[in-house]
Order: C-alpha cells, then structure tokens, then sequence
C-alpha cells in the first residue's frame, strides 16, 4: 500500500525541482546573478515603495541600476511587465532580466523578494550584498500555516546577505536576531534612538505627505547610507520621488480625491487608512473586498480597522478566485462592528468604484484598495482584464 504524500512533503518535493531549475538557470544565463550586486527587499508590506526609492536614489546617484519589482522589471529606461500577479519572477525569468542588465552594464540590481520566492529557492545563487526586511504581519499563512514558518522563510533572504537592515519597530525583529545569531545586522527605527538609523541620526528630512510611508523611506535611506552614497544626493532623490503605479496614487484630485492603493493587509490598513482620515476634510469612503483561496484569517481584522476609520465601507470583488464574494464579504463584516457609518456590499467591482464616485462630496476622499497597480482580476474563470485607474477613468467621466 502506497501512502499518500502529505502536504508538506508534496511542498518539499516541488521546492527541490525549484532548487534544481535555479541552478539551471544561473548555468543557462551564465550566472550573471553573481556578477551584480544585488539588494533584496521583503517583508509583508512596503516591498515596492522601498525597492523603488532605493533604486531611484541609487540612479541620482550616479549608478546604473536595473529593479524587478511587483510592477514591473526596469533595465535602464525599458520597462518590462513582469506578468500577471507577479512579485518575484521564475528564476529563469530573473537570470533572463539580469542577463540583460548586465549587458546594459548594469552595477546594481534591487529585487523584491517574497517568501514564498525564498521558500522555493527561486533567487538561489544571486549575489545579495544587503537585505532589507520592512515588516511581518497577517499575511500567507494559507500557504506557511504559521507565523513562525512565514518568519524563517522571509529570514532565508538575511541569511545569504552580507549586511541585514531590519525594522527595530515590527514585532518580528527579536525573532529574526535569534534566527540570523551571528550575521551583520543593522536597525532603522521611526521610534527607537538606539537603532543604527532613526529619524535623528540620519539628518535627512524627509516629505511631509502619507508620513505611514516614513518608515519605508528610512529602510531604504539606511540602505543608501549604508552603501556610502552622500546626504546631498539622497535627499535630492527624496525630493523627486514619485510613487510606484498604485502606491497611494492620487489619481483624482478636484472637488473630492480618489486614491488608489495596493493595501490589502491589516498591517497596511493600520498605517494607511488613519493617515488618510487625518487628511480629509469631508468623509473617508472606503472601496474594498479581500482575495478568495488565501488568508482568510485576516479578513475580519481587516474589517475591524475599516470601521475604525472610514465614513463609508463599500466592500465588493478582488480576485475571489474559487470563492463567492458574498463569502468573503460576510467573512470581513464580522469585524465590523459597532460601525456608524454607512455599509454597502455591491459585488460589482466597477458598480462598487461607481458608486462611492456618485456619493463623494466636496471634501471627501475615496480610496481604493487591494489591486494596486494590477491589470487583470481572477473571479473564478480565469485572470480577465482589470484596472482600477481605468474604472475610476470611466466613473469620473461618467
């Protein structure tokens, strides 16, 4: 009798051929991972704000960078879509991108990393000279099971770097200093004078607007400092940053402002949706749902912070997949209690952004989370297309 395989070691099994198809790739592209220094980022929130402020800082600078992020890969002024719901590409992909840069003499390249990328060994065999984690919070447990596993898998990207930059203010920093004993490690703080890089010590001011951005803003300035580049020109990168396609992109701004972003944890609603309040004169009109197949343990606490912040809650469809997104909604209003505000449920992504553009007033803010950037949605048949700036387009000249 033939047992069958448990899930776990099903996983193992398909890590080992992504292991073997990581050193295939460095063999096929010539192993140019190892000929550019590489800065990785992770961490559950702020991966590609961080990425692409250290890339931008890097390019004033002076360096030729090359960035594989969650919105795209950029080799000199080429951007590439990197596909379909894509954070950290196939290692193939990745050797392909790096083959490339390093034929645009390429000195730096910064990729976002996520741990189910390092779990499955998909950036095996790059030359990681500094990594940056941001945070871990309430996020893939669906396929780590525990927070704990979802710790040492984001901890894989420290260990094979030379210098680790952590945030000494997320609860994970205690747990990453067991696991990486004996590694450089380095600590940026928003709060803590004893970290190596706080506000105070860097001497660098930085903007004043969406200041739950400050803390990606120092990973990645410690990061710069790290790497010797001057004051001078970190700040100047500073001042000209632009954000990343749906990283709180103000994509209207007349009477009402609508605003697009990825956020799609609790740990982003935390740090976005207060700041937005505080900022808006009129009502803050929220327009969200949560992804089918994935964490459901976080969609009550995400309903739990809504409430706690928005004047209207408009929850509906983001890539319900296998799901009915009447399920997940119910699922998110458990923790919406309490709320004095208006509730609405329209499943219709396109009605839902419809609508808050119809009730926003003078004053008022809307903000869209959970696509971000993404140009297609999975309703259960498929990826088919989808954009929220387009959909905000259509509602704004309707």
């Amino acid at each position: 009798m033939v047992r069958r395989s448990s899930p776990q070691v099903v996983r193992q099994l398909k890590n080992m051929i992504h292991a073997v198809q990581a050193e295939l790739a460095n063999f096929m592209y010539g192993a140019s991972g190892k000929k550019i220094t590489t800065i990785g980022v992770t961490g559950t929130d702020g991966k590609t704000t961080t990425a692409s402020l250290i890339f931008h800082i890097l390019k004033v600078a002076g360096a030729n960078p090359t960035m594989i992020t969650t919105v795209a890969a950029q080799i000199g002024d080429k951007v590439y879509d990197t596909g379909l719901h894509t954070t950290t590409p196939s290692a193939f992909t990745i050797q392909k991108y790096i083959r490339r840069a390093a034929a645009s003499k390429c000195n730096y390249l910064i990729l976002e990393v996520t741990s189910h990328a390092l779990d499955q060994n998909r950036v095996k065999g790059l030359n990681f000279k500094i990594g940056v984690l941001t945070n871990i919070t309430h996020e893939h447990l669906d396929y780590h099971g525990t927070y704990e596993n979802y710790v040492r898998a984001k901890s894989k990207l420290l260990a094979v770097s030379e210098t680790s930059i952590i945030n000494a203010d997320d609860s994970s920093c205690q747990k990453i200093r067991l696991l990486l004993s004996g590694h450089k490690i380095l600590t940026y703080s928003l709060k803590k004078s004893d970290a190596d890089f706080n506000l105070k010590s860097i001497g660098i001011k930085f903007p004043g607007d969406f200041e739950f951005n400050h803390a990606n803003f120092l990973a990645a300035v410690a990061v710069a400092k790290t790497l010797g580049i001057e004051d001078e020109k970190i700040e100047t990168a500073l001042a000209s940053f632009e954000f990343p396609k749906g990283r709180q992109e103000i994509v209207y701004d007349e009477d009402f402002r609508v605003i697009i972003d990825f956020a799609h944890t609790p740990n982003s609603f935390e740090k976005v949706l207060p700041e937005l309040k505080a900022a808006t004169k009129g009502r803050l009109i929220h327009v969200f749902g949560a992804a089918g197949d994935r964490d459901r343990a976080k969609r009550p606490l995400m309903g739990e912070i809504a409430a706690q912040n928005d004047d209207i809650i408009v929850l509906t469809a983001e890539d319900s997949r296998s799901e009915k997104i009447e399920h997940i909604n119910t699922q998110i209003k458990i923790g919406i209690k309490d709320f004095k505000g208006e509730l609405v449920e329209i499943p219709d992504r396109q009605k839902a952004i419809a609508y808050a553009v119809r009730v926003a007033k003078k004053g008022d803010t809307i903000v869209i989370t959970g696509k971000g950037h993404e140009e297609s949605m999975n309703l259960g048949r498929g990826e088919v297309p989808w954009s929220d700036h387009a959909a905000v387009e259509r509602e704004i000249k309707n």
